[in-house]
């Protein structure tokens, strides 16, 4: 936990730098400016296709037999649109920073906190693609899978803080070290410190509910998990365990 600390300290730490400013605004206006007109164009029929979806569930069909369940499931289709609205805008965000910024951030942190550290090249910019690619459909199936969970008080604040922590350490790791791990120490990375980086992502979730900081998350992600797992890099190339190349 000491590491996850240090790493979101240095993360806010680096946000005062004036590229990294630029990187907080740009990513969330544009986000803001593509789902603002999907929501003009398509929030009717997406609203329709929610309280179909929502009837038709399991817990639609117990809760049909006690109150007129149609009726809740129209008012809660409208209230999940506009729900969901920030989380698809942050998602939006932190894909395009992913897969865009984050070369500028890993070149920011690593001269300014690693200058020796090695570049070895593991990752490539379609790795990078397809890294976000495969974190997005998983976060999509499962947010659809258990979307009429999200409507039970027991499990509404937990699902979305565990499913965009998944969603964020998926997304970031990749890019945190693609320049300078090579691609064996990526796989030794992510298998070693997997529940760390997940650990990571559930308290960028949370950080995520705070009002206005919510909006920069995306660039404090992506630096905390550059400066995390840089560190680590640099641990295991220290460690007496070798990474072959």
């Amino acid at each position: 936990m000491t590491e996850i600390t240090r790493a979101l300290a240095r993360a806010f730490a680096s946000l005062a730098h004036p590229k990294m400013l630029f990187l907080m605004i740009w990513p969330i206006a544009l986000a803001l400016i593509v789902w603002t007109v999907l929501a003009i164009l398509f929030g009717a029929q997406t609203v329709a296709w929610l309280q179909g979806y929502l009837t038709d569930s399991a817990v639609g069909g117990w809760a049909s037999k006690w109150f007129p369940f149609d009726v809740v499931a129209a008012v809660l289709s409208w209230v999940a649109l506009l729900v969901m609205f920030v989380p698809l805008v942050l998602v939006t965000a932190t894909l395009i920073i992913a897969v865009v910024a984050m070369p500028t951030m890993v070149n920011h942190v690593a001269a300014t906190y690693y200058p020796t550290l090695e570049r070895r090249g593991g990752g490539t910019f379609a790795g990078s693609v397809w890294n976000a690619v495969v974190a997005l459909v998983i976060f999509l199936v499962f947010s659809l899978l258990l979307l009429p969970l999200w409507f039970v008080p027991l499990f509404w604040p937990v699902l979305p803080v565990l499913l965009f922590g998944y969603f964020n350490q998926r997304v970031f790791r990749y890019d945190a070290v693609a320049e300078h791990a090579s691609a064996e120490e990526m796989r030794e990375l992510f298998r070693r410190y997997g529940k760390s980086l997940y650990l990571l992502g559930i308290v960028l979730s949370l950080l995520a509910h705070i009002p206005v900081i919510g909006f920069f998350i995306p660039v404090v992600a992506g630096l905390a998990f550059i400066h995390y797992l840089l560190e680590r890099v640099a641990e295991l190339r220290r460690s007496p365990v070798v990474v072959a190349r």
